[in-house]
């Protein structure tokens, strides 16, 4: 999900993406200063590299760049695979940091999938409209999450349609940048689940993806999410490195400069 706002601190990338309006409005569970962004991976930092100052002086100018915005700091930080951030990540469990989201990349080539028969009648289009809209698990999308959602070098949404005037039975996103492409968003009805409409879904946005030149896909799964798990393995799909969102600590921890 990319941002709508980065800033680099060294080789760090700080990126967020939230509403701009009054902050008065706000989710009883939200404290009061803070703002909800869209989605962590769009809100949080990337730390790829060295930030150019001292670790506990990049996390305070994080903090202090996501506290002007009213919203939490987060860190994405990778693990199990060449050039993973394990020590970052033990630096910030040290400093107090909390662990709240772990999932798993999965990769695959593209053209096994590509190759399935076609089944369903998948439509493919460049918006997220109503009928997507109206399938997408996160309700009441705000115009940052549609800016988010449509965001990225080349963007495509399918929809697999439902009973007249009801919600599509199946839905995807897609982006393809470069020899890459991104699923995301793959959701079903649930009570047409197990018809192998996930699998039309997936087939259809990668042969739009290797059409634009893309050979091999990426997605991300919950490392709890069996069936997705198992999906994904049919589909040619398996685990490259699991990542984890750390949220700053609720107070600022005493310890010894790093």
């Amino acid at each position: 999900w990319p941002p709508l706002e980065s800033e680099r601190l060294g080789e760090w990338e700080l990126r967020a993406a939230v509403e701009q309006g009054p902050r008065e409005a706000r989710p009883a569970q939200v404290a009061a200063g803070r703002r909800e962004g869209y989605t962590r991976r769009a809100n949080s930092v990337l730390p790829l590299g060295d930030p150019g100052r001292p670790l506990d002086a990049a996390l305070t100018a994080v903090r202090r760049w996501y506290g002007e915005r009213g919203l939490p700091a987060y860190v994405q930080a990778a693990t199990g695979a060449e050039g993973t951030q394990e020590l970052l990540c033990a630096e910030l469990e040290r400093r107090g940091w909390v662990r709240e989201v772990s999932a798993e990349v999965w990769i695959g080539a593209l053209a096994p999938l590509a190759d399935r028969p076609e089944g369903a009648d998948v439509v493919l289009g460049r918006e997220a409209d109503e009928a997507w809209l109206a399938r997408y698990r996160r309700k009441g999308v705000s115009e940052v999450a549609l800016r988010v959602l449509s965001g990225g070098p080349s963007v495509w949404f399918a929809t697999v349609p439902g009973e007249p005037g009801g919600a599509p039975a199946a839905i995807g996103r897609c982006v393809v940048d470069g020899r890459w492409a991104g699923f995301a968003a793959v959701e079903v009805d649930p009570a047409r689940r197990r018809q192998g409409l996930a699998t039309e879904v997936m087939a259809a946005l990668a042969r739009r993806a290797l059409a634009e030149g893309a050979s091999a896909g990426w997605l991300q799964v919950e490392s709890d999410n069996e069936p997705a798990r198992a999906l994904y393995t049919a589909l040619g799909f398996s685990r490259h490195h699991a990542y984890h969102h750390f949220r700053e600590p609720r107070e600022q921890p005493a310890h010894g400069p790093s």
